[in-house]
């Protein structure tokens, strides 16, 4: 029998990747904190629950979800502009929580805003030197798992997000004086973050960080301005500074070690 797979936040991520480890032939059960949800996802095989995790204790039956959960995907990212440590401490309930259950594998989404300014190649040797209080309390909370021998994690970061109805140039469009235009861009398509997740899964590849990149790396200018014609919206336009690519490229080395090929390219949706 597959293991069952548990996955807190069933959303823009978590919702397709659980359709896809159903189809697969594991049992999942997921969890949201939207109670109108809880019939959709219940519709694709999702064994549904609703649990909203906060600092001080959490609502719903997070025990029962962890009952006989073999791997728990974490998939909740911080507020992007959170000022406080709120999000560490949601992690810290959750943690708790998966102590109690004796829950041994972890699998934790996770960001590359890690990061922060690094310059150059980046891969998952670099060390991480965060700058935004949200990456902070990423870093922070991958950590609180990650150092308890007692688990097995593997930590999945993604870079930039696109998929269906989510792609950047959409607000980018028209916009001008942009900075930048010269660092490349670090974007990964929702399939392929989808089939990363499933194949740390089905291959057992515990104990490991990821980062979740594309290896395609134009500028924003020349990625932006062909993603604007492409879906015949104005072009945002960026201001000239300095001639060639520059910034953070990130790379991700423990995947293609794997000897695994990425799906689907960085085109309009």
């Amino acid at each position: 029998m597959k293991p069952r797979i548990g996955i807190i936040g069933v959303g823009w991520l978590g919702f397709p990747l659980g359709k896809s480890l159903v189809k697969m032939g594991y049992p999942v059960r997921g969890s949201t904190t939207t109670k109108a949800n809880l019939e959709l996802i219940a519709n694709e095989g999702i064994d549904a629950y609703y649990i909203t995790l906060y600092e001080a204790g959490v609502r719903g039956n997070l025990i029962d979800f962890l009952k006989e959960v073999d791997v728990l995907v974490i998939n909740v990212p911080p507020k992007r502009n959170a000022e406080d440590d709120s999000y560490v401490n949601k992690m810290r309930q959750l943690y708790e929580a998966v102590k109690i259950m004796h829950v041994e594998k972890i699998l934790f989404v996770s960001s590359t805003s890690v990061y922060g300014d690094l310059n150059g190649k980046v891969t998952e040797k670099s060390i991480p030197k965060p700058t935004t209080n949200s990456g902070k309390q990423l870093l922070e909370s991958e950590n609180l798992f990650k150092k308890d021998a007692s688990l097995s994690t593997t930590i999945v970061r993604f870079a930039g997000l696109i998929g269906p109805d989510r792609h950047p140039v959409t607000s980018l469009s028209g916009r001008k004086n942009l900075k930048n235009g010269d660092d490349v861009i670090n974007l990964i398509h929702l399939n392929d973050c989808i089939y990363l997740l499933t194949s740390i899964i089905e291959n057992n590849w515990w104990n490991e960080v990821f980062n979740g990149v594309y290896p395609y790396h134009p500028t924003k200018m020349e990625y932006y301005t062909s993603e604007a014609k492409k879906r015949g919206i104005p072009i945002p336009e960026y201001q000239k500074t300095y001639p060639g690519k520059s910034g953070k490229l990130i790379e991700g080395k423990t995947f293609e070690s794997k000897n695994m090929q990425f799906k689907n390219p960085l085109v309009s949706e």
